[in-house]
């Protein structure tokens, strides 16, 4: 008797667990990612790119470690920001590298990525 219970309690379990709602994926986020996170992000991606996950090409400069990084941190923020124009050595864009940090705080938060690039226009 116990064991039918048990059965009868595991498959009402298997039942709720299986058919509840969950929170669609684009729901919006309470709160924006920090700083912090994206540093330990993108300093994991680093350490991907390092290990060879992102290829050879990944690791033949500076340039192409960061364009890298900046791409395995957010592809979508990347393919706005840089994809067109990716860095190249010696370039300091300070405006470009606003409008992506920009990018992955709106995208963290679930809205719309309408009107960010040219938001901190040179």
């Amino acid at each position: 008797m116990a064991s039918r219970r048990r059965s009868a309690a595991t498959a009402t379990l298997f039942f709720l667990v299986l058919f509840a709602p969950s929170a669609p994926v684009s729901a919006k986020s309470p709160r924006a990612i920090t700083e912090a996170e994206i540093a330990t992000n993108k300093n994991t991606c680093y350490a991907d790119i390092e290990s060879g996950l992102w290829g050879w090409d990944c690791k033949l400069s500076q340039i192409a470690k960061e364009n890298c990084a900046l791409r395995c941190l957010s592809p979508l923020c990347y393919e706005l920001i840089y994809e067109s124009d990716p860095l190249e050595e010696g370039e300091r864009d300070f405006a470009r590298g606003q409008e992506y940090k920009y990018c992955i705080i709106k995208l963290s938060m679930g809205e719309s990525l309408k009107g960010i690039k040219g938001s901190f226009s040179r």
